[in-house]
């Protein structure tokens, strides 16, 4: 069984190996492919990513207004919240400079009233169903080199489902439109992000999400990634380690805490990214 074990472990260093030295020093973390909406993950020309995942998320003052759940009243209160979601996101490189991406969630929600929230709101409001559905564009258009960062941008399209229910529906079309600089150095890889969305429900244009990230290649088998990220007032340290089981698939442990009192509180996530060569 020893001997086993690490004959694997030598098949994956020397494919990795192999790989890592067909690219320069400075894509030793990422490799050549184009970034992609999940976290230290890049795809390659004629690659499809497969990631089922589950993800829960724990909120003991989720912001609120019953207004939102058909309840009358317009005042902001805090209440818990739960909820669990299976995912499924898919991802394909076209090119060396574009990639195309799609996700479907099934989420269940509940959220428990505010102790003092006067309203005709239920003191558990349980919804489940579709979540989010959307899709995003990816566009490299700098590479990077020895002596300059690569540039991309990223288009996202979140499609109205479940309008009627206020906890887990999206009301009306979302869109957002992002850029993002990326550099790789001998102790890691940095990116930063930043973008503009607009909400058509509320027909408003506002600061999307931003972002730094940090990315470093440990092993042939294993990868950690690092970033803080927010929305407006809401920011999140996220913390990931991925573990390469081959060429074609590994593990994704993440990890997401609420730095803010509008964040999250904890959001945790599991799954396996599958990489399918088409070509």
């Amino acid at each position: 069984m020893k001997y086993l074990k690490g004959a694997t472990f030598f098949t994956i260093a020397i494919s990795f190996g192999a790989a890592a030295a067909d690219v320069p020093p400075y894509l030793a973390d990422r490799g050549p492919g184009v970034p992609t909406s999940m976290f230290g993950t890049y795809v390659e020309p004629g690659q499809l990513l497969v990631y089922p995942y589950f993800e829960y998320y724990l909120d003991h003052n989720l912001e609120y207004e019953p207004y939102e759940f058909d309840y009358g009243l317009e005042k902001e209160f805090r209440g818990k919240y739960r909820a669990s979601e299976g995912l499924i996101f898919l991802g394909y490189g076209f090119t060396d400079w574009l990639a195309q991406e799609f996700e479907l969630a099934w989420i269940s929600a509940e959220l428990t009233k505010a102790d003092d929230d006067p309203s005709d709101m239920p003191a558990k409001l349980a919804e489940s169903g579709l979540g989010d559905i959307e899709t995003q564009t990816r566009i490299r258009w700098l590479k990077e080199t020895a002596t300059r960062p690569e540039v991309f941008n990223y288009a996202e399209v979140v499609f109205p489902n479940h309008g009627e229910k206020g906890l887990i529906g999206t009301m009306d079309w979302e869109f957002k439109l992002g850029t993002g600089v990326t550099r790789g150095l001998g102790w890691g890889t940095w990116t930063v992000r930043l973008a503009v969305e607009y909400d058509k429900a509320e027909e408003a244009v506002a600061l999307g999400e931003y972002a730094v990230e940090y990315l470093k290649r440990l092993s042939p088998a294993w990868r950690v990634y690092a970033g803080v990220e927010g929305s407006d007032d809401e920011i999140e340290l996220i913390a990931e380690a991925q573990w390469h089981l081959s060429r074609f698939a590994f593990v994704k442990l993440n990890n997401a805490v609420g730095l803010t009192s509008k964040a999250t509180d904890w959001a945790p996530e599991v799954g396996v990214m599958f990489v399918i060569p088409t070509r």
